[in-house]
């Protein structure tokens, strides 16, 4: 008695290419995802060589990324004295590390401003040392060009290099000439006493010979373009030529001056000054 066997169950061919394409979609994934859950861990020095050639970021363009720029380091650069103009401060020697500024309210006032300035770390530039001194100056306020008589305060760059007075210098390194002759009576413009206005001196450098004393008289450009332009104690009202501080500032100036700084003033109205 023959037995028939059972015949083979043929599977229709559309589950043969399934399962084929079942089995690429797997592979297809493995290769291409890069995301820690489809990484094995024996991966590892694969998936740091393909980091080295720059894979496709979120927005899949395949180009390696720039590190973005860091904050830009502004250039420090030596700080300059405030409101002085750029033919002011080429004026002022380049040795120079003291700097009285003197600025007037206007170039036909009689009132003004200083402000002492050192220079002793060149790579920080200029720094105040003082407050805002009240200041007077000439009568008829400021000029490019002083004569004799004009009543009114030569502007420029001058040296300074010579104190004095009737007392006693305060402390300072500075040279003084202690003399009677610093005496002066009588009344100023406004009728306010003269009397303590040269018990300290500073001489300006302007028409006169430097590291002299201040009560010197010789005037290289002559006499007719004037001279005895000083910082003097301040009386109260205009002066005919010079500077007046306060006594209390004038000590305070005579005890900063530093003759191995090359101090000089820078003086003049304020439009002048930005020049």
């Amino acid at each position: 008695m023959s037995v028939s066997r059972p015949s083979a169950v043929r599977r229709p061919p559309y589950a043969v290419h399934l399962g084929a394409c079942a089995a690429a979609l797997l592979l297809l994934t493995a290769c291409g995802d890069t995301s820690d859950s489809a990484a094995a861990p024996d991966t590892a020095a694969g998936a740091s060589a393909t980091a080295s050639v720059g894979v496709a970021g979120p927005q899949g363009d395949g180009v390696r990324k720039r590190a973005a720029p860091g904050p830009r380091v502004p250039i420090a650069r030596p700080r300059e004295i405030p409101a002085l103009g750029p033919r002011t401060r080429a004026s002022i020697p380049a040795d120079a590390k003291q700097v009285l500024v003197v600025t007037g309210e206007d170039y036909d006032s009689s009132r003004s401003s200083a402000v002492l300035y050192t220079r002793d770390e060149p790579a920080r530039g200029w720094q105040p040392v003082t407050t805002r001194w009240p200041a007077h100056n000439a009568l008829n306020g400021w000029t490019d060009e002083h004569w004799e008589g004009d009543l009114r305060s030569p502007v420029g760059v001058y040296g300074l290099t010579h104190a004095g007075g009737l007392l006693e210098p305060p402390r300072t390194a500075f040279p003084y000439d202690q003399d009677p002759l610093f005496s002066v009576s009588g009344e100023g413009f406004e009728g306010e006493p003269l009397e303590g206005s040269f018990d300290y001196v500073v001489a300006i450098d302007y028409n006169r010979v430097p590291g002299v004393t201040p009560l010197d008289r010789e005037r290289p450009l002559g006499q007719e373009r004037g001279g005895g332009i000083w910082i003097h104690v301040d009386h109260g009202g205009p002066t005919q030529g010079c500077i007046s501080l306060t006594e209390d500032r004038m000590r305070e100036l005579l005890g900063a001056l530093d003759p191995a700084k090359k101090p000089v003033v820078v003086m003049g109205d304020e439009e002048a000054l930005e020049r």
